[in-house]
Formats: structure tokens, sequence, C-alpha cells
């Protein structure tokens, strides 16, 4: 067992929450210490104290009050959160992420307690490097930031942002095995617009509209020259920025730092591996599939960017992979005889090609028209409008396509585009889904089927991983393709046709070492990384995952 020496107060060691045990202080550790009388007299084992923990969560009321209670114990005893977790994953995730994470976003002022993380405001905008400075002593891998303009499918919660960072990072830990002090959750405050915070006399924000353009731009590139200066190796993972933010700033930052923006790669790659998955099930290939994706936002075409890498990898040029995407958005589909986003142009159907479609509305043209004439075999939703996949335009996938490939993906739930039961009963059992909030299993017409949820969490951790262990020095677009085929070849939809798409949670944390080293090699054959064997590779990997056990605590030895 790994002996650490602490030259720490018996006060400090108890109010840390990487160093205190509780309980599971040992007589030994107790007597050296100093912790005598400050704890009750049993010494309990870590696996006795996740049992009463656990009991603990069950008494809890609902769902916001099991995350305050897995909060308040992660920032008391960090080793214990993240075993319980581990015990009870599949029960536990939806309690600090999605989509639980999106009612503490938008009550973060209220529910805020202890402190966890950097809040970097605009207006202490002279003192950022003295912010991030204080934090130089440590090693940090992995840096989650946001500005809180776009989360979830909730819009602007301004500093409830700082929930999603956190949230991001423990999941980082439970699947990357990233050691927890190598993290550090960084939220943005450039103010807000929402009308309720800027007038609410308790939010904790800068309470202020968000400053834009070029003050924007100064003020978030003297935060990434800050990090450079401060850890010059770390990977920055953007998360969570508005539309007009979230990919010029991927594509001014992604040569000059370690990062990459997990709205628009995490989840173009889970979805790319759903997708994966559901052609491996009926032999196809993806380069023969149409797509039609309602929301054109850069989560979308983030989506379309990296299917086309894998449609490229199939031998399909550019050109004709673009030409098999239908991007609607809220003036219709995107096509060439309208004006559009400059990155939705790149999708942008014929105008000539549609001339002769039968529609409704030849200036709006809707998802159902798109449906009843291009006739795609996957839908995807990232639109937040709910109920858009109708029980008309779901009958009129089913009735060309044996098994369409559905995926609801906008979160939390009260915006997916469709609820799985709907989806199975308007395609008489047929579709394959996704969704990106969890859903309980469906009965339909006496099947049980299981509903995987498009999580990025299957991703992000495994790409997070694989770049620090070899040492990668950009985060490529191969990296997020290699990633999903990675994942989608442990897809229990292979060998059983209502299990669900994504594997078990509880086998994610051995998935993503498979998907850190299939991201390393990437690094490696791309000439990116600060390492040349793969056997090198694997066993940075291994040594990079930190398992949640009590180490012993001594004093350090007197010279």
């Amino acid at each position: 067992m790994e002996s650490i020496p602490l030259d720490l107060t018996a006060e400090q060691i108890l109010n840390t929450p990487l160093y205190n045990k509780g309980s599971a202080f040992t007589r030994e550790e107790r007597e050296e210490l100093g912790l005598i009388g400050l704890l009750p007299y049993h010494v309990s084992t870590i696996e006795e104290q996740a049992y009463r923990r656990y009991q603990n969560f069950l008494s809890q009321p609902n769902q916001l009050s099991k995350f305050i209670f897995l909060s308040s114990l992660q920032n008391r005893n960090e080793v214990l959160f993240y075993r319980l977790m581990l015990d009870h994953v599949a029960e536990m995730l939806p309690c600090i992420y999605t989509p639980t994470v999106g009612d503490v976003s938008l009550q973060y002022s209220y529910l805020y307690r202890e402190h966890r993380g950097l809040y970097i405001s605009y207006p202490e905008r002279d003192k950022i490097q003295e912010m991030i400075d204080q934090y130089r002593s440590k090693d940090i891998d992995v840096i989650v930031v946001t500005d809180g303009e776009r989360i979830l499918g909730l819009g602007d919660v301004g500093i409830g942002g700082m929930a999603i960072s956190v949230g991001k990072l423990a999941l980082y830990t439970l699947f990357g095995g990233i050691h927890p002090s190598k993290t550090l959750p960084i939220f943005l405050d450039v103010g807000t617009n929402h009308p309720e915070h800027l007038h609410d006399p308790k939010y904790m924000g800068w309470r202020h509209e968000r400053i834009t353009g070029e003050e924007y731009d100064r003020f978030v590139d003297q935060f990434v020259l800050a990090v450079q200066k401060a850890f010059p190796h770390v990977l920055l993972q953007w998360e969570d920025f508005a539309k007009p933010h979230a990919k010029p700033l991927l594509d001014r930052y992604r040569d000059k730092i370690l990062s990459f923006n997990d709205d628009i790669q995490g989840t173009a790659a889970v979805v790319l591996s759903a997708i994966l998955a559901a052609t491996k099930l009926d032999h196809r290939k993806i380069r023969e599939q149409k797509i039609a994706v309602l929301g054109g936002g850069s989560a979308g075409l983030g989506i379309c960017k990296t299917l086309i890498d894998a449609m490229k990898e199939e031998g399909l040029s550019e050109e004709l992979a673009r030409s098999q995407f239908y991007i609607i958005d809220r003036n219709g589909l995107v096509h060439t005889g309208m004006q559009c986003d400059p990155e939705q142009a790149l999708f942008a159907q014929q105008k000539e090609k549609i001339q002769a479609w039968d529609v409704l509305e030849p200036s709006h043209i809707s998802l159902l028209d798109v449906i009843r004439n291009a006739k795609p075999s996957i839908l995807i939703g990232v639109s937040t409008q709910q109920g858009a996949f109708t029980q008309e335009i779901l009958e009129c996938m089913a009735s060309y396509c044996p098994r369409p490939v559905i995926l609801p993906l906008s979160n939390p739930n009260t915006k997916s585009e469709a609820i799985p039961e709907d989806v199975l009963k308007y395609t008489q059992g047929q579709a394959i889904i996704a969704t990106g909030s969890p859903f309980p299993p469906v009965e339909y017409q006496g099947k049980l089927y299981k509903i995987a949820q498009c999580n990025n969490a299957y991703i992000f951790p495994g790409v997070g991983l694989g770049v620090i262990a070899s040492q990668a020095k950009k985060v490529t677009d191969r990296m997020f393709v290699a990633a999903a085929h990675a994942l989608s070849d442990h897809s229990p939809l292979l060998k059983d046709a209502t299990a669900s798409l994504f594997p078990a949670l509880e086998d994610l944390r051995a998935i993503s070492k498979k998907i850190a080293f299939c991201v390393g090699k990437i690094a490696i054959e791309e000439g990116i990384s600060s390492i040349s064997s793969e056997k090198q590779l694997q066993e940075r990997i291994e040594s990079s995952v930190w398992e949640p056990n009590y180490p012993i605590y001594t004093r350090p030895k007197k010279s």
C-alpha cells in the first residue's frame, strides 16, 4: 500500500477532501497524525464506509437532494466519493451529471456550499495570471472551462455553468482514471444575459450583460496565455460555449494549446459510435447512409463533420459525403437557394436537386418534407424542440427503412425531440434508439428494450487519458474517429437486438483504457506524441489510472 508523508495539522488533514479518510484512519495513523479523540473509536474499512453512505444516499427524497449529498461527500472525502460512485455508477451518474446537473446549474447560486474550482471574472481580468498561478504547484493534467452561455438545452445559466465543469471532471476521474488532484474546473464569468439573474440579488456571478466582440476575445486570449504559462502541457476542454463562440474558440486555439470542444467533437464521436454499431448490426456501411439532422448549431455541425471523416475513411469523397446530409434549422432545410451560416453552407443541399420535391411550403422545407423526399436512414435531433420527431415523421421513416436509426439527443429530457416509448410504438419496434438524457427501458410487444444514452462520458474520458498518456502535442479529429470505432466494438446491440447501443457504465473504465490506446496510437502515427512505441503507450495508460483506495499517511521523517 502506498505511503504518503503529510506535514499538515490534524484539522487540515480532516478538512482536505483528498487526505481525509474519516473513520478509516488506522490506530497508527491516528496516533502519528494527532487524530486521537477527533474521530469515533471504531476504525472502518472503506467498504463499511461505502455501505453506510449508500444507505444515506437511498434515504434522499429526490435527485436534487441526492446530488447535494454526493457533492458534500466529494468535498469531504474524495476517495470515498469515487469508491461509492464506482460501486453504484449506473444508479448515481444521473445524480451528478445529466439530467440532474441541469437543475443544479439553474439553482447554482442557491445551492452553492463548498468551494471547488476557479472563478475568473471579467472585472478581475488584470489578476488572471495571479489566479491561475496559485495552482502552479500542482500537476494539473486536465482543465474543463465554460462561460455558462449554452448549458445543455437550458441556454444561459450564468455562473451555474460551473456545475458542468465540476461534473465533467468527476467523469474524467471515474472513467478515465485521472487523479482528482490533477483536474481543475474553471468558470469564465463574462456576465449573463438571463434577465432573472441580472435582477436577482442572490445571483452569485457578475450581474452584468455578457461582454462580446473584441472585449470577449481579449479576455479569453488572456486566459489561454495564463494557462499556457502555468501549465504548458495541460489538456483544456472547452465546454458549453454558445454557437457564436464554440467553433471560433476551437479553431483559434486548437493549434496553440492542447484542447478540444466536447460539445462539437465529443458529442460527434459518441454519435458516430452509435451509428457505427447500428450499421454493423445490419452489415451496412456508413458511407451508404443518408442523414437528417434537426438543429444546425455547433453540436449538429460537429456531428456532420465527424461522420464525414468516417465516410471518407470508407473511400467516399468529401463532396459526395456532404451531399448525404440534410440540415434542418429554424428556416427549414439548408440549401443553396437561401442565406445561411457559413458553417451550415458547407452542408447546403443543391437547390436544383430539391426543386422536384413534393413539399408543402417551398420557402420553408420542413423535416417531414425531408423525410418524405430524401428518405434518410438516420435521424438526429440536436434542436431542443420537444416532440419534434412526430408520429407522422417516425411512421414515414419506418415505412421505407427496415431499421431506422433515431437519435433524439437534446437534453434534459424535457427538451428531447421524442421519447423512446413513442419511437418504438410508431416504428413498430424497428427503430434503433439512443437519447441525449437517460430514459428507462421500454416494453414493447412483450420485449424489454434498453434505451442507450448517447452520453459524451463514453468518449471524452478515454480520449483525455489517451492524449495525456501519449503526451500528444495536439488533439486531432482522427483521434475522435478512432475513439468512436473503439467504443462501437463494445456495443451490446451487436449480440442482442433488444440491448443497448452502448455498453454498461460499469464496463466503461476498462473500455476507456482501450479508447485511450487507440487515441494514443493515432498520436504516434501522426508524429505528435512524445513516445514512440505502443508498448510504452500501454504502460503509460496503466500507470496513469488512479484507483480510489486509501493510502497510508505518516509524518515526514525529521532530518
